[in-house]
């Protein structure tokens, strides 16, 4: 059971979703448990047939995670799961996820719809006149870090401000993968320090203790990369601060959209609802459906758009012609169907780690790992590493969360640590990593949402690498470790000394 503190209750909602994995896979009879040799060959044989596939041979994910699932597949029966067994955990990693995949589909169907009704061209003729390329970098973090904490939806803001800003940044001649880099950076910067995040509740709620000592803890690491990474994207936009723009083609692209779309603030409206929606807690689904049907009378009034053909952009997309290349490939999108590549993707990556999980072989080697350590320094590194592990293996971040948390949450007090020290270590590897890995679901909708590789933007989304690496250096120099006894915490800009 979760240990927590007398005053401090979980929310329903997180507390069923504990209770839901907590009792996932249920107890099996006469089944072998894995060996810790057997459980690193089976992960480096499907860790390797990933990296190998797509690095080496860039062979499509969709058939690598069929590979992998085989291989997990063997696994289970020679630790001997019957194929009945084996089915059930294929569906229980697919079920747990199911709302966040319909979210893929919800915001194909925004982007179409947006499009449309003229939302995100107006905003990229807006944005075309208001920022310029030398300061658009730091500006895209601290947007999409504000609209991130403010929606607590890294996925929201990635997927709305975030398509407008790459379209934007493009049109300037900045690299899309340095934007695409940027905007998660921001995304995920706000997504783990907002209260409203869901991550941010579950990490905290799986350790045992309060969201707000939660947060207050990844301050410590947090702040610190954050401002590393302001400087980083400020020096790099530097380099475009005397580049002269290109005033014909920018005017050529804004007449290009004047010319398609009735440019007006009106036409805002659909994106404004979703975050003020957002910001007052609304829910993140019924808040883009309501989104998607506001832009119909948008877009019937300004854009002259019929209801059959309305319909058809949220199931296929647009298609416009406008003359102006650029323009017709930052609107040529949206729709339904343009998410199924991902969804696929996604359900096969959950099947991938519905089988994982049910084997026990991550739980195994995590095991091992934590009764070997020479000193609770290296604990956060080892937490951080199972958290990136977990999310590389499962594909999905909920269940690296709930499977870091139950595995250390023991280990922690034990130790002398207190429990945002955990819930801050989980929540910089499973959430910021995430991402990264194109057959996460994370990776997936990113992928889908930007149009970029996830191991194309990687190498730029500096707030999403260098926080597990923060996270691990300071911890082992002592700075950051928070101690139960205050005597022996050391802090970033102060050190306590035992009395």
């Amino acid at each position: 059971m979760l240990e927590r503190s007398s005053n401090f209750s979980i929310p329903e909602e997180l507390n069923h979703r504990r209770k839901r994995y907590e009792n996932y896979p249920p107890p099996r009879k006469n089944h072998r448990t894995p060996s810790a040799l057997f459980s690193l060959i089976t992960l480096a044989c499907i860790i390797g047939t990933l990296i190998a596939g797509i690095l080496v041979f860039g062979l499509d994910e969709h058939v690598l995670l069929v590979c992998c699932v085989a291989i997990i597949g063997v696994a289970c029966v020679i630790l001997g799961y019957s194929w009945d067994e084996i089915l059930d955990g294929m569906v229980k990693g697919t079920i747990k996820a199911m709302p966040a995949l319909f979210f893929f589909f919800l915001i194909g169907m925004a982007i179409g719809a947006w499009v449309q009704c003229g939302t995100l061209p107006a905003l990229i003729y807006y944005g075309l006149d208001i920022l310029s390329p030398g300061w658009f970098l730091p500006a895209t973090l601290i947007i999409t870090s504000l609209t991130s904490i403010s929606t607590g939806s890294s996925w929201t803001t990635a997927g709305t401000v975030g398509v407008v800003l790459l379209g934007i940044g493009t049109t300037m001649g900045l690299p899309q993968p340095l934007i695409a880099g940027c905007i998660l950076s921001g995304a995920y910067f706000g997504d783990k320090m907002s209260p409203l995040s869901d991550t941010t509740n579950l990490a905290p709620a799986i350790a045992g203790t309060d969201v707000f000592k939660h947060i207050g803890a990844m301050m410590y690491t947090a702040v610190p990369v954050y401002l590393i990474c302001l400087v980083i994207y400020s020096i790099i936009g530097f380099q475009y601060t005397n580049v002269e723009l290109d005033i014909e083609g920018i005017a050529e692209i804004q007449a290009a959209i004047s010319g398609t779309f009735t440019v007006s603030p009106i036409v805002l409206i659909p994106l404004i609802v979703v975050l003020i929606l957002s910001i007052c807690k609304f829910p993140a689904i019924p808040s883009l459906l309501i989104g998607i049907i506001v832009s119909y009378p948008i877009a019937a009034i300004y854009q002259g758009a019929h209801i059959s053909s309305f319909f058809d952009v949220l199931n296929n997309g647009n298609v416009y012609s406008t003359g102006v290349e650029i323009v017709d490939e930052l609107l040529n999108r949206g729709g339904m169907q343009e998410m199924m590549w991902t969804f696929s993707l996604g359900i096969l990556a959950l099947i991938l780690g519905g089988l994982i999980t049910m084997s026990g072989i991550l739980k195994v080697l995590i095991g091992k790992i934590i009764t070997r350590l020479p000193s609770r320094r290296l604990l956060p590194a080892c937490t951080i590493f199972t958290g990136v592990a977990g999310c590389a293996c499962l594909g999905e971040q909920y269940m690296s969360i709930v499977l870091t948390g139950e595995l250390y949450k023991d280990v922690y007090p034990e130790n002398g640590l207190k429990r945002q020290m955990l819930s801050r270590c989980v929540e910089e590897s499973a959430t910021v990593t995430a991402p990264l890995f194109p057959w996460t679901t994370c990776g997936a909708f990113m992928y889908a949402s930007l149009g970029i590789s996830p191991f194309v933007f990687a190498p730029y989304a500096f707030v999403n690498w260098l926080t597990p690496l923060v996270g691990i250096l300071l911890p082992l120099t002592g700075l950051t470790l928070l101690t139960e006894n205050a005597d022996e915490q050391v802090h970033l800009f102060k050190r306590k000394k035992t009395t």
